[in-house]
């Protein structure tokens, strides 16, 4: 057998593969791939379509432009995707974040984009759907580099030294002062906030903002750099809109109390992984019983067992028990006689996380815990939101690391909708902690860009000049926007008044210089 198996790429893979090299079926194959990934997010970049949602309140259709009428380029941005999953989920979203997710990529060089637009989505919370573009439209100019004669490495060249260039305009295009930002004040923290939450909510971001930022500012540590997004919960309940929302400083649990006990005031609290029930071995016993007083005892015997054991919690001063599996009858019958409020939480990251919000120290199963193992909380109740019954353990006097956004909405696609914008309002305070300088936004950095870039590309001499113009290009292309074939500048309909001068004639003729036609010898 050995003698008949291929040798080198082809014995290791399975029969029926196809191996692709050189040129024109490997490099071009995976640029075209990348492309067409990037057609179809590129379509749901901005809030251009949820805006016409809003303003004609008709969904005409899901793959098309909501504003059908109007064939402008400009206006294909922001349109839905219907994307049905391997669950035949059913997802109806512009969010470029959850329709890569839901699309189940396969081809190699796809997943790498896909894979880079989930690290900016983490890391930033937003830009997703930039990433995929831009990175589709960098590749397309390549292609045609390449397809004109010059080598892939060169290519690469010069895209390297293009964003060296772009990273050192960027430092020159921070605001002044803005590298002193105060992370909890809330007014400039909802500022910056706003960018993001807009292109997922848009025309809620007003609302959501606030309560985002306040999430975030409850939990944020004293040094910021450390501040973690997990520590900002969503909870998620049917009924009424999204001004129904609340903060909670601590958890909301979407689960009801275990018994008759609904509500605790400043409670310690012990927390069991194992489960408050009856110890078993884990092999089969055999007891033999000869008479009914030896029956009777040997039911009292566990009986005073697990009283014994509820008993030694209540004295240790803990008024809540919460348990990490089942709770059995007995157990809490004894709890009820000694006033214990017994909660049951399956999940066990949200076990972590309460253990989290509280300061317990999760124990393996039902013992007298020490006074370290115990956890506080200010209060722990059951309360009827929307017709569900929840959880809501707060802390109002601080020393908890979790505080949890109470999201309101007629249906849970709405709810969705409303938990990632909130996912990218926290990963934008996150970044903001880290790194809180400020450049100018609506594409005004981006014209900036391209136009340094074409001063540089000019000084340049070689091969490397043709790619650092394709950067320059690219800038607007996934914006609809060809620097090269036409600028458009749209602007409100607001007549300036006379002797005030005309800004939008200034801002096309500074965009003319952008416009202008280059030199024959340098044309590509």
């Amino acid at each position: 057998m050995a003698m008949t198996q291929s040798r080198g790429v082809q014995g290791m893979l399975r029969e029926g593969h196809k191996h692709f090299s050189g040129l024109d079926e490997a490099v071009l194959k995976n640029i075209d791939a990348c492309k067409q990934l990037s057609t179809i997010t590129r379509t749901s970049l901005g809030p251009n379509g949820n805006q016409s949602l809003l303003q004609t309140h008709v969904f005409k259709t899901l793959m098309c432009c909501p504003n059908s009428n109007n064939n402008d380029n400009d206006d294909d941005l922001g349109m839905n995707k219907m994307v049905i999953n391997h669950l035949d989920k059913l997802f109806v979203t512009n969010d470029a974040a959850t329709i890569v997710n839901e699309l189940e990529v396969q081809h190699p060089a796809a997943k790498l984009l896909v894979l880079a637009s989930k690290a900016q989505q983490e890391e930033i919370g937003d830009g997703a759907n930039l990433t995929i573009s831009f990175a589709g439209e960098l590749l397309e100019n390549a292609e045609e580099l390449i397809r004109s004669g010059l080598h892939p490495s060169d290519v690469i060249s010069g895209y390297t030294k293009a964003i060296d260039k772009v990273i050192e305009i960027l430092a020159e295009l921070v605001e002044e002062g803005s590298e002193t930002m105060d992370v909890r004040n809330m007014d400039e923290v909802v500022l910056r906030m706003k960018a993001a939450v807009a292109s997922k909510q848009f025309g809620q971001e007003d609302i959501l903002c606030p309560l985002i930022a306040e999430a975030c500012i409850q939990v944020c540590p004293k040094n910021p750099a450390n501040f973690n997004v997990d520590n900002v919960r969503v909870a998620k309940l049917l009924g009424g809109g999204l001004n129904n929302s609340r903060i909670v400083r601590g958890m909301v649990l979407k689960i009801d109390a275990v018994g008759c006990i609904k509500r605790m005031e400043k409670a310690k609290i012990v927390v069991i992984a194992g489960g408050v029930d009856t110890s078993a071995t884990e092999t089969k016993g055999t007891v033999l019983i000869q008479s009914a007083e030896q029956l009777e005892n040997y039911a009292k015997t566990e009986e005073a067992k697990v009283e014994e054991l509820i008993k030694a919690v209540a004295d240790s001063g803990a008024k809540v028990i919460v348990s990490g599996a089942a709770v059995g009858e007995m157990a809490l019958h004894f709890c009820e006689r000694y006033k214990l409020m017994v909660l049951k939480v399956a999940s066990k990251f949200e076990l972590r996380r309460f253990c989290r919000t509280t300061g317990a120290v999760s124990l393996l199963k039902l013992s007298q815990p020490n006074p370290d193992d115990l956890g506080y909380a200010d209060s722990v109740s059951v309360e009827e939101i929307g017709g569900a019954r929840v959880t809501i353990v707060k802390n109002e006097e601080g020393g908890n690391s979790v505080s949890t956004l109470v999201l309101r909405g007629s249906t849970d696609s709405i709810l969705d909708d409303l938990e990632r914008a909130v996912d990218d309002g926290v990963n934008t305070y996150k970044a903001m902690c880290r790194d809180s300088r400020i450049i100018p936004g609506a594409a005004a950095t981006e014209i900036e860009l391209a136009r340094k870039l074409k001063e540089f590309s000019f000084k340049e001499t070689g091969g490397a000049v043709y790619e650092k113009r394709r950067v320059r290009t690219t800038y607007f292309a996934p914006f609809g926007v060809r620097v090269r074939v036409k600028f458009r500048v749209c602007c409100l309909p607001i007549r300036p008044a006379p002797e005030e001068p005309n800004h939008c004639e200034s801002l096309v003729s500074s965009c003319a210089l952008i416009n202008k036609p280059e030199p024959e010898a340098d044309s590509f």
